[in-house]
């Protein structure tokens, strides 16, 4: 649907400065947007994360920084210029391109930056929404009533701040979408909430309304379906891999360590070859209660390196079920953090923890096929100078849809090689913090994949494997990982195989006792993030790296959008989920685009030709909310708009936003479809 009338579109916006934006961006002024928002609410940081963003980073390891080893750098190029000749048939054209013809897909005149209570769309589309949290997708569920909630509804009915969103087809011509719920903001959920003194009712909802929900759609609305299901803090998981079994992942009521209940803080993900879907669980250690009475230092220190500190926590779970409570079962923390694998297109199957893949704050993960068969799953670890991950399969995938091969397929991620990536600079003289361009033109580089453990194998001195895969962060401190500026979601284009992460922000990046700017990471007090592109052969460890968007304003000089005219480019901050559409565009949505004073939105990206790098604003979402989770299809694109309304002062009882049925209705997290 993006393909048509292109050249004329492109045309007209490149002869002319970005017009169809705020005022303060239009030349020749090219004033520096207001910041008029200050970034993300408050009230989204303490139930999403645990306010990690105001905490000191649990990283506190003395890696060293790129300056401290520009000598390491020049005696050790010339072997990884080598190993990086491997990912020759990956090097990225653009570079040796730009005479080439404009990407085509994107024919639609950039939205404006704005602040409606409502999903922003070009001109010549069409939206509806898909589905709303509480909607019933169960034989059942009761329909959705604000005032009369209660778990055993919610379990019937579409969960909480949907976040990533999949699409596969049904053999029927339907299509079966699979949503996760990241969290649950109480305030938002019940009238009258008392963060002090929750109800086990409210708790019991708040269980329910986290995981994930698969709902069949008929004409891109939500029908009641055998396939429908959803995944809660209550269901039953199997955990596999390695790990599985380990000292460290039993509990009163499963001493086999390996079954465990429920899923949360459920990020992003991804979509398999096989048809399976991938989840991250991310900010896990915000759920549980009381590590401050732990007194073993190994164990207090392990606690520490995920961000569990503390007594009670803000939900105050732990009063209703022990789980919650690390006085009580100091191993239950250890049990999530994981990638989840479920089946869409079989409900009775049991989800499945991979503990091959390692224990981290998982955004999500995405999968490459290899030319041998083998497949390599690429993951970030979402916090402050956390790092980026790669696993790569022993096994080889099956192709075909049988039930003997999906049975292989699903087997894939228990068996194979955990590496974190180290990343060095062209230029790490040249790097001030100020976002400044190294004389060679760009930001720059390459890299290698540190093994980690490979199975029962550790290859990290003074951890073992079952260590590795359980304490992860604390094993990629030891291997001398890179820092990275809140590595999200990362994902391998299907159709080059290039790799791209997106790196949210860092506001601690340069300050006392933090380590400073780097080239991949190239701005102190980092608040708008950037786009990183790799070249990676996953038969190998070495790679090469660029950054593809240095994000903020365009009139900021620490902006970059891969050598494009910046006076044509939409403003961009706070890069989170990535997509690809058929084209081989890029698409991109926000989290905490409030840092510029706009709503979040989609935006979409050229990656080759003379239009790389030309950032095009698609859609915005309502006040308060989260872009996330995009859908990129032909003729159809899907978004989650999670959380809408979440601005501080707001409540239940003082609702912000009223998005999407209007009036004076409560803001209700959604999926809306966009269409031409």
């Amino acid at each position: 649907m993006f393909a048509k009338r292109l050249h004329t579109v492109d045309v007209r916006l490149r002869s002319k400065p970005f017009s169809n934006s705020l005022e303060v961006l239009v030349a020749p002024e090219r004033r520096l947007l207001p910041l008029l928002t200050g970034g993300r609410a408050r009230v989204t940081c303490r139930y999403r994360c645990g306010d990690q963003c105001s905490q000191h980073p649990p990283n506190t390891s003395d890696n060293a920084y790129f300056g401290q080893v520009l000598d390491q750098v020049l005696s050790r190029r010339g072997l990884l210029k080598a190993g990086a000749v491997a990912t020759a048939a990956l090097a990225v054209p653009a570079l040796a391109s730009r005479e080439a013809a404009a990407a085509t897909g994107l024919d639609f005149v950039p939205i404006r930056p704005n602040t409606e209570d409502a999903v922003v769309i070009p001109e010549g589309f069409q939206q509806q929404i898909v589905i709303r949290w509480g909607d019933p997708i169960l034989p059942g569920a009761p329909e959705f009533d604000f005032d009369a909630q209660s778990p055993e509804a919610q379990e019937g009915q579409f969960g909480y701040n949907n976040d990533f969103c999949a699409l596969l087809p049904l053999p029927d011509g339907r299509r079966v979408m699979v949503n996760n719920h990241e969290y649950v903001t109480e305030e938002f959920v019940f009238r009258g909430y008392d963060s002090e003194n929750p109800t086990e009712q409210q708790a019991r909802i708040s269980w329910a309304a986290h995981g994930l929900s698969v709902v069949v759609l008929e004409d891109k609305k939500p029908v009641i379906d055998p396939l429908n299901r959803r995944i809660t803090l209550t269901t039953p998981f199997e955990l596999r891999g390695p790990a599985a079994g380990s000292e460290w992942l039993t509990t009163p009521a499963d001493p086999t360590g390996t079954r465990s209940l429920g899923t949360m803080n459920n990020c992003s993900g991804g979509v398999t070859p096989w048809g399976t879907i991938l989840s991250g669980e991310e900010n896990f250690h915000q759920y549980f209660a009381n590590a401050d009475t732990v007194t073993d230092p190994v164990a207090a220190e392990r606690l520490a390196r995920y961000g569990i500190s503390g007594g009670a926590t803000d939900r105050k779970w732990e009063r209703f079920d022990s789980r919650w409570d690390l006085a009580q079962q100091p191993n239950e923390a250890n049990r999530f953090g994981w990638i989840i694998e479920l089946d869409p297109n079989d409900p009775s199957s049991t989800p499945v923890k991979h503990t091959a893949l390692g224990r981290l704050k998982h955004e999500g993960a995405n999968i490459r096929v290899l030319d041998d068969g083998r497949v390599a799953a690429y993951m970030g670890d979402d916090e402050k100078f956390e790092y980026m991950y790669r696993f790569v399969s022993d096994g080889k995938m099956k192709p075909g849809g049988s039930g003997h091969a999906r049975r292989h397929n699903t087997s894939l991620l228990d068996s194979g090689t955990l590496y974190v990536a180290k990343f060095t600079g062209d230029n790490p003289a040249e790097i001030d913090g100020t976002g400044k361009l190294p004389s060679d033109g760009e930001f720059d580089g390459v890299g290698e994949w540190i093994p980690l453990a490979h199975n029962d194998t550790s290859f990290v001195d003074g951890m073992s494997a079952d260590e590795v895969y359980v304490f992860t962060r604390q094993a990629a401190d030891k291997a001398g990982a890179t820092k990275m500026d809140r590595p999200e979601d990362v994902q391998p284009h299907p159709k080059t195989g290039r790799v791209y992460a997106a790196l949210t922000n860092n506001s601690d990046r340069g300050t006392d006792g933090k380590a400073p700017a780097d080239e991949p990471n190239p701005r102190n007090t980092n608040k708008h993030g950037q786009v990183m592109e790799l070249d990676d052969d996953p038969a190998g460890i070495a790679f090469t790296w660029r950054l593809l968007l240095v994000c903020g304003d365009p009139a900021d000089p620490s902006t970059y959008f891969a050598g494009y005219d910046k006076s044509q480019v939409s403003p961009i901050t706070c890069p989170d989920n990535v997509a690809f559409d058929s084209q081989g565009n890029l698409w991109i949505t926000t989290d905490s685009s409030g840092a510029l004073g706009f709503n979040d939105g989609l935006y979409a990206v050229p990656l080759e030709g003379p239009e790389r790098g030309h950032v095009k604003a698609f859609l915005s979402v309502p006040r308060g909310a989260e872009a996330c989770g995009p859908v990129i299809e032909d003729d159809l694109v899907l978004v989650s708009a999670q959380h809408p309304g979440e601005l501080d002062g707001a409540n239940a009882d003082n609702p912000a936003s009223h998005w999407p049925d209007g009036g004076t209705t409560q803001p209700r997290p959604s999926v809306v479809a966009v269409w031409r």
